[in-house]
């Protein structure tokens, strides 16, 4: 009897083992937006969420697997749409449409997922990011409003650790590029294919897309990566094949940058943006002082209450903000007021700004499907302290000890406030609830922070941007709202279409 020897590739075909043929290392420099949340869940610390941290050299560490997580989820959304979710796919797609590279751009990336048990290895290496140097941290408080008193719930206080705007990362990627051996791929299409998938994910960190951490909904986590550096070695050549193992890892060379990823690679981007989206970008002036209380003291001899400020790259000092919580929470109170006058229940309140059940015995948890960004007070301000005193109501007199002092934002006519707003897949009657909001908030009708009720808070309108991004439009549709000696509004019917289609939901009737 003759014994047939296998070849060593028919040996590694049977194994499933790949054969790597092509090695590509990206370096990305990530630089923080916004303060950033990345949480240890460490339960012995003094604050409810600390920053997750080296434990060598204590600096902040972004983990690989928060990173890969982050891209996946961009890349899924860009391809896909919002709300659409991997486990929904049928198997008996998946099975017809194996050799169909262009169908799951995330998946070809990242691998199958953790319930699919014959999805692929992730050919892409995340590694684990150090921030530059030990980060600067700012401690940001919290505390849930009751709708009916206006007054923090009992036991809703929290507070959480930041790491601070402008706090730099190195980033690190390695693509393995593997021999297909299915000869109804093309090795020239799966490589394009592959290639295109990371462009478009690191797209996502170039542009400012993906933000890190949590309460990303917020304004929080915002980044972008600045600078890249790509290297291609092809191992089939003896010479790059030595290149990449002499390749020292432990040092981010930036030798010679490249401010596109697209360039470094040499691609162009084909892929279709799929998201629904309605983006509002508005500038406002400050109508009167404006008080959101922080929850920390920087100095030391500060007056009982300070307006927040936060650290922003390319700042000498912490610059006052407008907080995406504090924006959220007024606007959240006026639409459940809204709804109420019209009639409408206050289902679409959970659609929009998500909810969470407490007692965890309904429906689960939703994210919120509306993004509010911080905006920070930019130009000349004055910060003047007011100190203030309760009164007893029934003797007219001061109470003992209820001498206090408060340091609000006073604006100037320089002052300005940048508010930026998503909604993701918007809905026509909630795009004109919106639109009630954003109004409110033009005229100074819907005051934002504390002391409200002593005339704080009012803004003013001056110039706001609406784009309505949808897939099956090319170019997205946007409107103008200028605030001049009269207001101006760039094609007003179609804007008011959206508000009656808020009031035609609200009586039920079919638009």
């Amino acid at each position: 009897m003759t014994q047939t020897l296998s070849t060593p590739q028919e040996n590694r075909l049977k194994r499933n083992q790949r054969r790597i043929v092509k090695r590509m290392i990206i370096y990305g420099e990530l630089v923080l937006e916004t303060p950033t949340c990345l949480g240890s869940g460490d339960t012995e610390s003094p604050t409810d969420m600390p920053v997750l941290r080296d434990s060598v050299s204590d600096r902040a560490l972004l983990t690989g697997a928060s990173l890969a997580g982050a891209l996946r989820n961009y890349l899924w959304e860009y391809e896909k749409g919002y709300e659409k979710k991997e486990e929904q796919r049928e198997k008996k797609e998946e099975k017809a449409d194996q050799s169909n590279l262009t169908r799951d751009l995330a998946m070809l990336l990242f691998g199958g997922m953790r319930s699919d048990d014959d999805g692929n290895q992730s050919p892409l290496i995340v590694e684990d990011a150090l921030s530059s140097a030990v980060p600067t941290v700012e401690l940001r408080d919290g505390v849930k409003i009751a709708p009916d008193t206006g007054t923090a719930d009992n036991g809703a206080k929290y507070d959480l650790e930041f790491i601070a705007a402008g706090t730099e990362f190195k980033l690190g990627f390695e693509l393995l590029i593997e021999q297909k051996h299915d000869e109804a791929i093309a090795q020239e299409q799966y490589e394009a294919q592959l290639c295109q998938a990371l462009a478009l994910a690191l797209h996502g960190l170039e542009s400012g897309e993906i933000s890190m951490g949590t309460k990303k909904r917020r304004g929080f986590g915002r980044c972008r990566v600045t600078e890249w550096q790509v290297w291609t070695f092809d191992l089939r050549q003896d010479q790059e094949r030595t290149a990449w193992l002499m390749f020292d890892h432990t040092v981010r060379d930036f030798s010679a940058p490249q401010s596109s990823i697209v360039q470094a690679l040499g691609l162009t981007l084909e892929q279709t943006d799929c998201r629904d989206r309605l983006c509002i970008n508005a500038t406002f002036t400050l109508d009167s002082p404006l008080l959101i209380r922080s929850g920390q003291d920087e100095i030391g001899l500060a007056p009982d209450v300070i307006h927040l400020k936060s650290r922003r790259a390319g700042e000498n000092a912490p610059v006052p903000i407008l907080s995406g919580t504090s924006l959220t929470g007024v606007m959240w109170h006026r639409a459940e007021r809204i709804l109420n006058t019209l009639g409408q229940p206050t289902a679409m309140l959970k659609q929009i700004f998500g909810f969470v059940d407490e007692n965890k015995l309904a429906e689960p948890a939703r994210a919120s499907r509306l993004v509010v960004h911080e905006g920070v007070i930019a130009g000349k301000t004055h910060d003047l302290v007011q100190n203030r005193v309760a009164i007893d109501r029934f003797t007219g007199g001061a109470y003992h000890g209820a001498l206090f002092s408060e340091q609000p934002v006073f604006g100037t006519h320089e002052t300005t406030i940048n508010v930026e707003l998503e909604l993701r897949n918007p809905k026509d009657g909630e795009i004109g609830l919106l639109l009630l909001l954003l109004k409110d908030l033009w005229t100074g009708d819907l005051p934002v922070g504390g002391g409200r009720s002593i005339g704080r808070g009012r803004l003013q309108g001056q110039q706001a941007t609406i784009t309505q991004y949808q897939r099956k439009q090319s170019s997205p549709q946007t409107w103008t709202i200028t605030q001049g000696n009269t207001l101006e509004v760039s094609d007003a019917e179609s804007l008011e279409k959206f508000v009656q289609a808020l009031v035609s939901q609200t009586r039920g009737e079919k638009l």
